[in-house]
C-alpha cells in the first residue's frame, strides 16, 4: 500500500520498521524538526524517526506547522492511500485527516479509551496500573477519541518503570501497525466505537511533579519514581537539603512510627524513608545535583547520613 509514515521518537521506529520490512511503498515521512543540541545549542540533533527513514533511503519532511498549506500540497503530490502516525507530536488538521482514500490511523500506547493524550505510559505507572496495551485507532479531530482497529493488553511488571514499558510497547506498537494496515489494504478492518464515557487523560508531563510528598504511601511514592523515569524523575530535598533525584527503590515490608519523610535507616543496602500511614520506602540509588547516578551505598561513603 502507498504511505506516509509520521513520527519523532524512538517509539515510532518499530512501527516505521515495520511497515517497511512488509513491503508497503512509503513515499514519505514526516518527522518533528531537528531540535538543537551541545553546550552552545549550535548542533541539530535528528529525531530518531528521520534517521531510520533515511538510511531506508525514504525522503523526509520537516515542517515547522501542518496548518499553513504546505504539509497539504506536499501530502497531495504524495498522495497516499493511507497516513500512519506514530507520537508524531502534532495534530492533524482536518484537510489532511480527510486526504488519504483509506484516512488515517494512529499508534497510542494505552487501551483507549484510558489515558488519552502524550504521556499515556508514564500515567499508567503513576496510577499504579497493572495493564496497559496499544490501541491502533482511526484519527478524528478529537485527540485519541477515533475508533478502535486493533488493541492489545499487557501486563505492567511490578518494577517496571516507563523507560522499560515504553520500549515494550513501541515494539507492540510496530507489530499492530502492520497487522492493521493489512487488514485495511485487505477490506477486513472493523471500527469499533470508543466509549466516550470511559476516557481519562494522561496530559504532558512537567517539572513541578517531581517533587515527592512522603505523607502519601509507599507505593505511590514508588509508583513516582517509576512513572517520572527518565524525565522528569522524582525527587526529594530530605537526604541533603538539596534537591536529590531518586531512581530506584523499593516498598519495604516493615512499620515505622515515625513523622512522614523521615530518614529512619540509612546504610549500605538502602535509606529508608517513612511515608504515610507508617509505611516506608528504600531508595536504592539516587543522584545528587551536579553529580552522577550512584547507588546509595556509592553515596553514603562521601556523604554519611547520622539517623
Amino acid at each position: 500500500m502507498r504511505l506516509v509514515f509520521m513520527g519523532t521518537p524512538a517509539f515510532a521506529v518499530p512501527s516505521l520498521e515495520g511497515l517497511a520490512e512488509a513491503g508497503h511503498q512509503l513515499v514519505g515521512v514526516f518527522s518533528q524538526p531537528d531540535k538543537p543540541v551541545g553546550r552552545h545549542h549550535n548542533k541539530l540533533q535528528p529525531t530518531p524517526v528521520k534517521e531510520r527513514a533515511l538510511a531506508r533511503g525514504i525522503p523526509v519532511y520537516q515542517p515547522e506547522t501542518l496548518r499553513d498549506g504546505t504539509a497539504l500540497s506536499i501530502l497531495q503530490e504524495l498522495a497516499p492511500e493511507l497516513i500512519v502516525v506514530a507520537a508524531y507530536g502534532r495534530f492533524l488538521p482536518d484537510e489532511i485527516l480527510a486526504l488519504p482514500p483509506k484516512g488515517c490511523i494512529n499508534v497510542h500506547s494505552s487501551l483507549l479509551p484510558k489515558y488519552r493524550g502524550s504521556a499515556p505510559i508514564n500515567w499508567a505507572i503513576l496510577n499504579g496500573e497493572q495493564v496497559t496495551g496499544v490501541t491502533i485507532q482511526r484519527m478524528v479531530r478529537e485527540m485519541d477519541a477515533g475508533d478502535i482497529i486493533l488493541q492489545q493488553a499487557v501486563k505492567i511488571g511490578k518494577t517496571e518503570d516507563a523507560a522499560a514499558l515504553y520500549d515494550r510497547l513501541a515494539q507492540l506498537g510496530g507489530e499492530l501497525a502492520v497487522e492493521a494496515v493489512a487488514q485495511i489494504q485487505a477490506g477486513t478492518a472493523t471500527y469499533t466505537p470508543q466509549d466516550h464515557t470511559q476516557a481519562t487523560q494522561a496530559p504532558m508531563l512537567s517539572k513541578a511533579m517531581s517533587p515527592v510528598d512522603w505523607t502519601r504511601s509507599a507505593q505511590e511514592i514508588f509508583n513516582q519514581i517509576r512513572g517520572l523515569y527518565p524525565w522528569p524523575g522524582a525527587s526529594t530535598d530530605i537526604i541533603s537539603g538539596e534537591p536529590v533525584k531518586l531512581w530506584r527503590a523499593q516498598v519495604v515490608e516493615k512499620h515505622t512510627d515515625a513523622l512522614p519523610g523521615t530518614v529512619i535507616a540509612a546504610d549500605w543496602g538502602g535509606i529508608d524513608v517513612a511515608c504515610g500511614d507508617g509505611q516506608v520506602l528504600r531508595i536504592l540509588e539516587l543522584q545528587a545535583p551536579g553529580k552522577k547516578r550512584m547507588s546509595v551505598a556509592a553515596y553514603l561513603a562521601g556523604n554519611p547520613i547520622q539517623v
